[in-house]
């Protein structure tokens, strides 16, 4: 397996892979996932046999993202690196791909004492997301509702060393 930054060549076979993988990854279109990419402070994907076998975008605060999911982590840590999305083909489901596309994101994280963060899918229900992202080291730091309580996240954070502690009160 081959961890390597995406290129401009992967955003359609990220695309692919990301909305094949609904509703567990939210949907969305190329510019969409172009935009993800120029954000991110890390976008990277494992290959397997020359194949796409998963991605992963992470991004930092201070961005023009508009997800109300990074919104809320930027409202409440004035550091951290943010898995906007993390996705492995089903057929490599199991095999260490998840674990391995965490490794780069962790050591930018921990490079400068930031927690990372994410969110899971609690309604509709994702608890394999929930096992894998606790097995890592997160924990659950709130939660987050919208479609009018159709839709449900747990916000989830792991500390990388002197990001322990470093978010700030609840509002």
């Amino acid at each position: 397996m081959a961890i390597r930054d995406a290129r401009p060549a992967d955003l359609a076979g990220l695309l692919a892979m990301n909305n094949a993988l609904a509703p567990h990854v939210g949907l969305v279109d190329a510019p969409r996932m172009a935009d993800l990419v120029d954000w991110a402070e890390v976008a990277i994907v494992a290959e397997i046999g020359g194949a796409l076998a998963g991605g992963m975008v992470a991004i930092g605060p201070d961005t023009a993202y508009d997800s109300p999911n990074y919104r809320w982590f930027c409202d409440r840590y004035p550091d951290f690196l943010y898995v906007d999305r993390v996705f492995v083909a089903p057929a490599h489901h199991g095999r260490g791909v998840g674990r391995r596309l965490y490794g780069p994101v962790m050591t930018q994280a921990a490079a400068r004492g930031a927690p990372v963060t994410c969110e899971v899918n609690e309604r509709p229900p994702n608890p394999d997301s929930v096992a894998f992202h606790q097995c890592l080291g997160f924990a659950a730091v709130g939660c987050q509702d919208y479609e009018g309580g159709a839709k449900r996240v747990v916000m989830m954070a792991m500390s990388t060393a002197a990001g322990a502690g470093r978010a700030v009160a609840e509002r």
